[in-house]
């Protein structure tokens, strides 16, 4: 169920890879037109950085037709029976509703957007992000579109890197904010970064703004979007408030939810509880190895990694997904954002203690030419040192610093053995001290003092 980068898209490969056609028949159902393409990649096709939509998918219907998979697009799953071991199917071009049985059910309905559902919500120019339709109703719409007004509600990930395709495309650009900075996977005083930042680019972000309503014309098309504080006049707007997991028909049929509403699962991807289903990537829960709880994290990574899995055991082969540390990155133009482990209000919200350091360094050598700055915050564990999180922003190769912390939370390491970490130096890369390394410097000193206190 589902044919996006989760456990649909990988999953059916690597089980025939392991079970010719004769030892296992594979029936896969979207209700869309495409598969096994990037959701990441919209934006950039939006902005122009990518040419065409066809270099967002990795593979065609006919491609997985072609090994052997009966791959049912414009064919929606509409009930789980699993008592019987079967789904409804609904053909959504001719109406036809009928029901195929199995032994084995992959879920990967992945996560929808959230809609607020406000007077003027559907109007034609209000768009989504999710799928490869609507990045291709959106890039209609900016054809159609008499003004050059962009509004874009919500200022997480999508929101900000569609803000940065709205202004490439050339218009004039406004980011409404529900939260005090932008980007709430980071802590405010590193959100501010990149508010100002934004600011700079030319892109006005307005935060504590609440939409109320999209205003439209005579015509029916959106003209604006009222929030508590006044009208934001738009000839489009696009919606990056966030998604949720899609799992209205695994609630229908008894299967277990955890507290973000992501279905629960096993190491080895098996839903708890039902030796015969399996699920994966945004429609899914999956375990916080800093936190020690289940988080819903919508990021291709994991759901590449989950249908990898799930086609290994459903194929007769094993393997197990142990967790995630909450890695992240973004940008806006040329600002580098970054995020891996805890936030201040996390590590609070499981009952940590902790101590944080914020550092400024620079990408290369100060003297080296082109060098520019990073801010790289750390939290760490108070007393113990073990490292908690990591959150940076920056420009030149700021982002995929992160990567150090996020193997360095994977290994439970702290903060003082993070600073013996060998990592690799020349001016053209680093100064001789890692800007990481620094910060756990840092940090390491935060937390003595702290010990002292």
């Amino acid at each position: 169920m589902g044919g996006g980068a989760g456990g649909w898209a990988p999953a059916p490969p690597q089980a025939r890879r392991l079970k010719g056609p004769d030892e296992l028949e594979i029936v896969a159902f979207e209700r869309g037109h495409f598969t096994s393409y990037s959701a990441c990649g919209i934006p950039y096709w939006v902005s122009g950085d990518v040419e065409k939509r066809d270099d967002l998918i990795a593979r065609t219907p006919q491609e997985h037709r072609a090994r052997s998979i009966d791959l049912r697009t414009r064919t929606e799953v509409t009930e789980i029976d699993v008592a019987g071991q079967r789904v409804r199917a609904l053909d959504r071009d001719s109406g036809e509703t009928y029901w195929t049985g199995f032994d084995k059910l992959v879920i990967a309905t992945g996560a929808r957007p959230v809609r607020p559902g406000l007077p003027g919500m559907d109007a034609p120019g209000v768009h989504g992000v999710q799928t490869l339709g609507d990045g291709q109703a959106l890039l209609d719409s900016l054809d159609r579109a008499e003004g050059r007004r962009a509004v874009v509600v919500g200022a997480g990930y999508i929101g900000v890197e569609m803000a940065e395709a709205m202004l490439k495309r050339g218009f004039e650009v406004t980011v409404l904010n529900r939260g005090a900075q932008p980007m709430a996977t980071l802590d405010p005083d590193m959100g501010r970064l990149v508010h100002d930042a934004m600011d700079g680019l030319g892109i006005t972000t307005v935060n504590g703004a609440a939409v109320t309503r999209i205003h439209t014309g005579p015509d029916g098309r959106v003209t604006g979007v009222a929030t508590d504080d006044g009208n934001h006049p738009a000839d489009v707007v696009v919606l990056g408030i966030g998604v949720e997991p899609e799992t209205a028909l695994a609630r229908a049929a008894g299967l277990p939810l955890g507290p973000h509403g992501g279905l629960l699962t096993d190491l080895s991807m098996r839903v708890v509880g039902h030796g015969n289903i399996w699920a994966g990537g945004d429609c899914v829960e999956v375990l916080d190895l800093v936190a020690g709880r289940t988080r819903h994290i919508a990021l291709g990574t994991h759901a590449n990694k989950h249908g990898q899995i799930i086609g290994a055991n459903v194929g007769g082969g094993y393997g197990t997904f142990p967790g995630v540390v909450g890695t992240a990155v973004s940008k806006v133009c040329d600002l580098e954002i970054a995020r891996t482990g805890l936030r201040e209000k996390d590590a609070r919200a499981v009952g940590l203690r902790y101590v944080t350091a914020t550092i400024e360094s620079t990408g290369r050598a100060g003297y080296y030419p082109g060098a520019q700055p990073m801010t790289v915050k750390m939290i760490a564990e108070y007393r113990t040192g073990r490292l908690l999180g990591v959150q940076i922003v920056g420009r030149d190769g700021a982002a995929k610093r992160v990567d150090v912390a996020a193997v360095a939370l994977t290994a439970g390491m702290t903060v003082e053995a993070m600073t013996a970490l060998d990592l690799g130096y020349a001016p053209p890369f680093s100064p001789v001290w890692d800007p990481v390394l620094v910060a756990a410097r840092k940090t390491v000193a935060a937390v003595r003092e702290a010990g002292t206190a």
